[in-house]
């Protein structure tokens, strides 16, 4: 158990203390341990297409301007002034070939190199009393991009960040390279829900289960052509690498038809042809399964869904990302995107954002469904009678640990990883799993701080 506040053994086996949703120490050591060592999804190349664009975004309490150079080169750059601490900027989104720090001036290029510095000869006596040459806001300590998705990490031992996906970045690949124009996003929409970061995670993981429960009415207004909730335990879910989610199981057909039945046009499906592997065509037309929500650890999250819209008979596919920013042990800031082909037809993009805003934007139906489950989840897990219980998250597991639905063999499922049909709670065991494994590591004491471009023992 070492130093943690509950009992690891617990959760690996399925049995989840509750009071982990709504606890001040186990959110204590997340910071400590996990979001500062794991890749953090913070947007997309296509938010900075230009040199100059930039976007500020978050990893917990740390600012980053996630910025284009005048050289192309997309960096990620600590917000905080060299000199006082001031934010740097302090807009969310612009193009700028300057950042200039309103506290005192100082100024720096939008590659992060300080340029500017009032009186440098009057208040330093110049380049001998500070070395204006050289100095740079501070670089997030690693940076890579998949599919133009631009990921951070705290670590600067962090593995890459493909390896860090593994085969997770199969199906990364249905929402974000449906051609080669790799996709666009718009947003995103920001809002705050009084719930712990880790239940929506857990959700769009691998939870089939709360559908016919939690969004009935959604099912019975219409909007989906599928008659009957149930019919997701026809689907499976899936897990591999640092990921995983959710399929719906589509009707006998053709690739062609399987995508046009949750519709897509034919000049995007021969597209998608193109650019999807072997095994990537066969998930779908061979094996006659389609991507829904998923998650990447810790806490990117994806969609994709194809309502009616447009008072049609006509489904309309729409992809979402998220995140789900922790703001306190019962707190969580979701950022949502809407994620579109590039290439895609603009009437086919302006029908799938009002598909997105119908379901999942900040008042979308499913949102609203959702939210009020894990608020309530995230208030109980508060009180001192959570302590004493462990919620039964071992759904497909007999009890002596057997898998009630083997996963399926290569000849049914084309990707990576393990998959099983039916209501089943696997990938949430492997998200939990996931997060004890970093949370049982202790975090590493710095060894030196840099302070104006010089590293000093600390």
């Amino acid at each position: 158990m070492a130093d943690l506040p509950f009992d690891p053994a617990d959760v690996r086996r399925g049995m989840i203390p509750a009071h982990i949703y709504n606890d001040d120490e186990v959110f204590r050591l997340e910071c400590e341990r996990l979001f500062s060592r794991a890749w953090i999804f913070v947007g997309h190349v296509s938010e900075v297409p230009e040199p100059g664009d930039y976007v500020v975004r978050q990893v917990l309490n740390d600012s980053f301007i996630v910025a284009r150079g005048e050289d192309g080169q997309v960096r990620a750059l600590f917000n905080m002034c060299l000199h006082r601490g001031m934010q740097v900027c302090r807009a969310e989104m612009g193009n700028a070939s300057h950042f200039r720090c309103p506290y005192h001036g100082w100024s720096y290029r939008n590659d992060g190199r300080l340029v500017g510095l009032p009186f440098h000869r009057d208040a330093y006596g110049g380049e001998a009393g500070f070395r204006r040459k050289g100095q740079t806001l501070l670089p997030a300590p690693a940076l890579d991009t998949y599919n133009g998705l631009i990921f951070v990490s705290l670590d600067p031992d962090a593995p890459p960040l493909l390896d860090y996906l593994g085969g997770f970045a199969f199906y990364l690949d249905y929402y974000t390279k449906q051609s080669a124009q790799g996709i666009e996003l718009s947003g995103p929409q920001r809002w705050r829900i009084k719930a712990n970061w880790k239940i929506g995670a857990e959700n769009f993981a691998g939870d089939m289960y709360h559908t016919p429960q939690t969004h009935t009415s959604v099912v019975e207004i219409g909007l989906f052509r599928e008659p009957r909730a149930e019919k997701r335990k026809d689907g499976s879910t899936y897990w591999a690498g640092n990921g995983g989610g959710t399929t719906y199981k589509l009707p006998p057909g053709t690739l062609e038809e399987r995508l046009r039945y949750v519709g897509y046009p034919d000049v995007m499906i021969e597209r998608m042809r193109r650019s999807w592997s072997a095994d990537q065509l066969d998930v779908v037309g061979r094996d006659g399964f389609m991507v829904s929500a998923a998650s990447v650890f810790p806490n990117m999250s994806l969609v994709h869904n194809w309502p009616r819209v447009a008072d049609s008979e006509e489904v309309l596919p729409f992809i979402s990302i998220r995140t789900w920013q922790p703001i306190s042990a019962n707190e969580t800031e979701v950022l949502s995107w809407f994620a579109v082909d590039a290439g895609a037809p603009e009437e086919f993009k302006a029908l799938s954002y009002k598909a997105y805003l119908m379901c999942f934007g900040s008042t979308g139906m499913f949102e609203q469904d959702d939210v009020e489950n894990w608020v309530s989840l995230t208030h109980t897990a508060g009180g001192a009678m959570a302590r004493r219980l462990l919620l039964n998250s071992r759904m497909g597991l007999l009890a002596d640990g057997t898998e009630i639905t083997p996963a399926l063999p290569k000849e049914q499922f084309a990707g990576p990883g393990e998959a099983h049909v039916g209501y089943g709670e696997y990938n949430q065991r492997h998200l939990l799993n996931r997060w004890v494994d970093y949370l049982e590591r202790p975090a590493t004491t710095a060894r030196s701080v840099r302070l104006g471009g010089q590293e000093v023992t600390a």
